[in-house]
């Protein structure tokens, strides 16, 4: 999974990026410090991986994982050369989703591009820069379209109609993901390419005074809160200096560190069942001796996709699935215990896979 974070600069992008990926991007109090997107690539927090090392005394865990790209702060004007231009562009486009990073605290000592904070005028600021690109890269679609569409070819004809629609619906400075598509339509959409059509996450970056006051939803946030509801967007609300300060911690060191603010998990945690839960996405396991490991697949993902995630083989030679969920096997202690009392059952091709799966793959090639 490929997620971008975009945002103007000096809201808190490039600090956020550090803190979860620890990969050490310049973070500096002025604009235009990220010329060249970082990429960092992060694993996945997944207790359950733990507990099933312990049960099956596996030598090695190995999680999921995510890659995040730092993209340049972006400004008014980026789609026609200001700022860094549209260096960009290709990168977001390489995403599958956006996080987007808005400031929503005061501080006189960091300095914003627009010389005072208005998240919303920030978000609109963003989302118009990539509406504006993506009009410029389906009109030059169009018009390669055009002779297609006047020698009669049908299929030519019905990407164009939707062209014209995404189009109308661009030129209202509206992103392409609040339109509604069908099924077919929405596979045509995919091969256009547009950043507007991805989906977001929001993340609105609060001061550590907030946080220590325990004002999670200050103005600003509750701003961004209603904006994002408006497009079906989803929120998360961090303080990425916290995040920041947390980032070379021990596990025991976060989780202390967490308490004395009243919080559960990590800016990361949430980051990563946001965009699951944005993406339609899950974990099933495998475990044994050599390792415990956790697969990304799509919700409603069959059995046999699912063991194509591990080897084209298995998939190809695929017979049946022996599963038992995670929470089942824990509880009974051990594998030998979990069959004992019938727990483990055995799936075929049309079995759709739930997160938390414990599976063995069966095959034969």
């Amino acid at each position: 999974m490929k997620l971008g974070i975009v945002g103007l600069p000096n809201v808190g992008k490039s600090t956020l990026f550090n803190a979860i990926t620890q990969a050490g991007a310049e973070s500096a109090n002025y604009p235009f410090c990220t010329i060249e997107p970082n990429v960092g690539v992060v694993a996945v927090p997944d207790e359950r991986l733990d507990r099933l090392a312990e049960v099956y005394h596996s030598k090695k865990k190995v999680e999921t994982a995510i890659e995040f790209y730092d993209i340049a702060g972006l400004v008014k004007g980026a789609s026609k050369g200001e700022g860094l231009g549209n260096k960009f562009l290709s990168h977001i486009r390489e995403v599958e989703a956006i996080v987007h990073v808005v400031r929503a605290f005061e501080d006189p000592n960091v300095v914003h591009v627009d010389g005072n904070v208005d998240p919303i005028r920030d978000i609109e600021t963003i989302n118009l820069e990539l509406i504006l690109a993506d009009l410029e890269v389906l009109e030059k679609r169009m018009d390669k379209s055009l002779r297609q569409v006047r020698s009669g070819d049908k299929t030519a004809k019905v990407e164009y109609a939707l062209m014209e629609r995404i189009k109308a619906h661009l030129e209202l400075e509206k992103p392409v993901r609040t339109l509604e598509f069908t099924p077919e339509e929405e596979e045509i959409v995919r091969q256009f390419f547009l950043i507007t059509s991805k989906k977001v996450l929001y993340v609105a970056n609060i001061s550590e005074d907030d946080l220590a006051a325990g004002n999670l939803n200050n103005d600003m946030v509750e701003k961004i809160r209603n904006y994002a509801h408006q497009e079906g967007a989803g929120v998360i609300v961090v303080c990425a200096k916290l995040e920041e300060d947390m980032s070379g911690l021990s596990d025991a060191e976060k989780h202390e560190m967490l308490s004395e603010y009243g919080l559960k998990e990590t800016g990361l945690d949430q980051l990563v069942k946001e965009s699951y839960d944005l993406l339609g996405l899950m974990s099933f396991l495998t475990a044994g001796p050599m390792e415990s490991r956790a697969w990304t697949i799509k919700k409603g993902t069959k059995a046999p996709q699912a063991a194509g995630k591990i080897h084209s083989d298995i998939e190809r030679g695929f017979i049946r699935a022996e599963i038992v969920s995670f929470n089942d096997l824990i509880a009974c202690g051990s594998e030998a215990h979990a069959k004992e009392k019938g727990l483990f059952r055995l799936e075929g091709k049309e079995y759709i896979m739930q997160d938390g799966d414990v599976v063995n793959f069966r095959f034969n090639v």
